[in-house]
């Protein structure tokens, strides 16, 4: 019998199947628990036995160690042995052909501050590349005739008759003369072209161009 998903309780398939935090996961449904970004077994980290990225880890909270003289020793005791395997690893890796780096609380701390970074990038980028599923295609512009002369210049302030229209998907431009769109942009000076497409300029972005007309809608 197949084991239930840990996030749909849905049976898991072997060929689907990840076995990671004491339960077994379809592929789709290992994300992170807060911003349900896919994640693999590399790039995961459990907390309560939930995946989450990095990013949106949890962060745990400590408890004060008083420093007694038992800590203290104890303390001693693991800086020694810490020395210890790193001369053991030292005389091991010479001659290898490779410089050993020491794990100083500098470098740790600048390791840290680049996964940060590279974190944060990559999120950014996620979002960005995330566009609705149930956006529609956009017309075949093949065989449209234009009249219209492309001038890549800033939207004028829109006037309060002036009927606009706003984006219901995001569309990015494939062409020099198209006009890309994020949800929830405001177009305003529309000239229909055809069934498919009309003339617009973007009032976030300030750019006129092209873009599909079953992407947007009156308002």
């Amino acid at each position: 019998m197949n084991p239930p998903c840990g996030r749909c309780n849905k049976p898991v398939y072997p060929t689907e199947k990840i076995n990671c935090l004491d339960k077994y996961w379809h592929k789709g449904c290992f994300s992170c628990e807060v911003c349900k970004m896919a994640l693999s077994m590399n790039n995961y980290k459990g907390f309560e036995k939930k995946p989450y990225c990095t990013m949106h880890y949890p962060k745990s909270s400590f408890t004060i160690v008083t420093d007694t003289p038992e800590n203290l020793r104890l303390k001693q005791q693991s800086l020694l042995n810490s020395q210890a395997l790193y001369k053991e690893d030292f005389e091991k890796n010479k001659g290898k052909g490779f410089s050993v780096v020491v794990d100083t609380p500098e470098m740790q701390r600048l390791k840290k501050t680049q996964d940060q970074i590279s974190n944060i990038k990559y999120h950014e980028e996620f979002e960005k590349s995330k566009i609705r599923s149930d956006a529609p295609p956009p017309e075949n512009r093949q065989g449209l005739m234009l009249h219209i002369i492309f001038h890549p210049t800033l939207c004028p302030f829109p006037s309060l008759t002036q009927k606009r229209y706003q984006a219901l998907y995001s569309y990015v431009a494939a062409e020099a003369d198209e006009v890309s769109l994020q949800e929830g942009d405001l177009v305003s000076d529309v000239e229909p072209i055809d069934e498919g497409w009309m003339f617009g300029c973007n009032q976030r972005t300030g750019k006129k161009g092209m873009l599909p007309a079953n992407y947007v809608r009156p308002i």
